[in-house]
């Protein structure tokens, strides 16, 4: 009865809470997790990624945040459901995100358009709904660095979704699911750390 997880990461602005809740409901029975939403749950005591000289417990609770998304996602395959988490994760942790989640058949997709399309979805996002993603040094070039440093080894599909509307991303994913699938026995490198990847998801 164990069904499939998915992963969706991109930069910030990229479209990966449409894709992923779109592509959540295309299974007959779908989950769509956020992983910001774990961050959000807690209503004091959170460490923002730039809170000053407090970057070992922002790091900490980042870990917590994707440890968080791995096990709700192992409970709903458990419990037949095809789960699909959606959440800024980068480099090094999106191969712990895969042990995690082992052996469960597992999907990774990497949502990647142009740094000047993130920028003008950015602007759009900001007038239309006032949420701000980028701000002092952290903006879409350093945010694509953090998707760059996601590594090729693990598998998963790449997707340039300049010129695409979600549906159109969804279709292309849901074609080349066989593409997708993680197809290597990860090791997560301790010794890299990897930078927490910005402000509110």
């Amino acid at each position: 009865m164990t069904a499939e997880t998915w992963l969706i990461t991109g930069a910030q602005a990229s479209g990966k809470s449409t894709v992923a809740d779109l592509l959540a409901r295309q299974f007959e029975r779908g989950v769509h997790v956020r992983g910001g939403q774990f961050y959000r749950w807690a209503v004091t005591g959170w460490v923002d990624f730039d809170a000053p000289d407090q970057q070992q417990e922002a790091r900490r609770l980042l870990e917590l945040r994707y440890r968080l998304s791995a096990r709700a996602a192992v409970e709903y395959a458990e419990a037949g459901f095809t789960c699909v988490v959606q959440d800024n994760i980068y480099g090094d942790d999106v191969v712990s995100w895969i042990e995690m989640v082992r052996p469960l058949t597992t999907h990774l997709v990497v949502l990647r358009p142009s740094i000047a399309v993130v920028s003008a979805r950015d602007r759009s996002r900001q007038i239309s709904t006032g949420k701000v993603a980028y701000r002092g040094r952290f903006t879409p070039e350093t945010n694509d660095l953090h998707v760059s440093a996601i590594p090729r080894h693990v598998g998963g599909l790449w997707i340039n979704t300049s010129n695409q509307e979600p549906y159109t991303t969804v279709t292309e994913i849901l074609d080349r699911a066989s593409e997708s699938l993680v197809q290597m026995q990860p090791t997560a490198s301790a010794d890299t750390p990897v930078e927490p990847p910005g402000p509110s998801r």
